[in-house]
């Protein structure tokens, strides 16, 4: 990637875009996979995996942890464990308002992309 190119954000990555985005390689994912319960990106009709930008960012939290933090994996997967058991209260009233009272129009693109959202969660509720 130059130093003048923009990601493009995507709703759905490959692993071989993953292990590059992350630098990690495909088998390090994979691996991590059966170590984190909280890592399962879904299968497309082909088997193959797809991340979704929460995985990524979970993908890089995992990786904070282990290689800059010096967690072992039992360490991390505790970690994660408390951090995702505690409550998410770290908005202020002013920005939950903000949220809440945004009217602003939403784009065909950002719908068309909702909506391919919804519909793989279904996909993954009907497994």
């Amino acid at each position: 990637m130059s130093p003048n190119s923009i990601p493009i954000k995507k709703l759905y990555y490959s692993i071989g875009e993953v292990s590059k985005i992350t630098e990690l390689k495909q088998y390090v994912l994979r691996y991590w996979e059966t170590e984190f319960k909280q890592l399962k990106p879904s299968k497309n009709r082909a088997g193959n995996r797809i991340y979704r930008q929460q995985d990524i960012d979970l993908i890089l939290d995992i990786k904070d942890l282990l290689y800059k933090q010096k967690f072992t994996i039992a360490g991390a997967r505790d970690k994660l464990k408390s951090d995702s058991a505690k409550p998410s209260l770290e908005k202020t009233t002013s920005e939950k308002e903000t949220v809440t009272s945004d009217s602003s129009p939403v784009s065909a693109d950002t719908l068309l992309a909702l909506k391919h959202e919804l519909e793989s969660i279904l996909e993954d509720l009907r497994k």
